[in-house]
Parts: C-alpha cells; sequence; structure tokens
C-alpha cells in the first residue's frame, strides 16, 4: 500500500481532498496541446479521506470507499478547488467520486 502526502487541510464528515493529476498534453498523434484547450483533469490522487458520514440512527459512522494513495475518476464539475500552502487540491464529497482507478 502506497502512502499519501500528508496535507494540512482535514476533511469533514464524507468529504476528501485530492490533487489532481495533470491532463495529457500530446495527442497520440504527437500533437502539443496549450493549456487553452486542456480539459480540466477527472483524475486526482485522493491525500485525506474525511470520517464519514452517521447513519440515520446517529449510532456509527458509515465509512467511504476511497482510502489515501488512491487514484480516482471524478464529477468533472464536482467539488471545489483550494489553495493552500501553495499546493492546489480539490475538496469533494464521496458521491462526486466516480471510479478508483486500478492500475
Amino acid at each position: 500500500m502506497t502512502t499519501a502526502t500528508k496535507v494540512p487541510v482535514k476533511p469533514l464528515g464524507d468529504r476528501i481532498v485530492v490533487q489532481p493529476l495533470e491532463a495529457e498534453q500530446t495527442t497520440a498523434s504527437g500533437l502539443v496541446i496549450p493549456d487553452t484547450a486542456k480539459e480540466k483533469p477527472q483524475e486526482g490522487k485522493v491525500l485525506a479521506v474525511g470520517p464519514g458520514n452517521w447513519d440515520e440512527s446517529g449510532a456509527k459512522r458509515i465509512p467511504l470507499d476511497v482510502n489515501e494513495g488512491d487514484v480516482v475518476l471524478y464529477s468533472k464539475y464536482g467539488g471545489t478547488e483550494v489553495k493552500y500552502g501553495g499546493e492546489e487540491y480539490l475538496v469533494l464529497s464521496a458521491r462526486d467520486v466516480l471510479a478508483i482507478i486500478e492500475k
């Protein structure tokens, strides 16, 4: 299991902190894509995971399906972009995560 980078941002509830991965900068044929034409990345590495939401009775927390170090695919317009300590992070709700990418 890989360890994630420690971040000074601790998510609450069912939220996670993701560091977006860079999008491809060249096409399959070798053409370089300019910054203005690049798509917003939808893949990122999970750096921190919240404790999960409480169940309906309020007796126990429901854990999240993702763990620190996972690479995930998330909704294109989901989450909130945050800059902290010179780094850019994305804070997502667990429902914005579409899949875990297994490499």
